[in-house]
């Protein structure tokens, strides 16, 4: 299940994905993606607070499904912060940075530990 955790007048959606992620959160993603871009925001920051997701609550195909929805969107996407509790997690940020160079296009992709919220707030321009 995900949750949209602050409403905001600016490019950026703050999500939750608790439990598992499935084909109506992958829909609903999409949905809270559209509404910015027809606010008329060239490109979207999404911060991803993933601390109390449990993988086995989550289905493959949703997950396959969402991954190829974002790289058919990649332009469109700002900064995304990942916030979790995950040395999995905080390994591969710095390596999907890489393979897509999003640093070099003036976006990143940063990984948060759940102390670290307000950062990461700051992060996709919420502070």
């Amino acid at each position: 299940m995900i949750e949209q955790l602050q409403t905001t007048k600016k490019n950026t959606l703050v999500i939750e994905v608790i439990d598992g992620f499935t084909e109506t959160d992958q829909k609903l993603c999409e949905k809270f993606f559209n509404q910015k871009m027809e606010e008329g925001y060239s490109h979207i920051n999404i911060l991803v607070k993933l601390d109390e997701v449990k993988i086995s609550y989550s289905q493959i195909k949703s997950f396959m499904e969402h991954i190829i929805w974002v790289l058919k969107n990649y332009k469109n996407l700002g900064h995304l912060a990942i916030v979790a509790h995950s040395s999995v997690l905080k390994t591969l940020v710095p390596i999907e940075n890489v393979l897509f160079k999003r640093a070099s296009e003036g976006r990143l992709e940063r990984y948060f530990d759940i102390s670290q919220m307000d950062e990461a707030l700051e992060f996709v321009d919420l502070k």
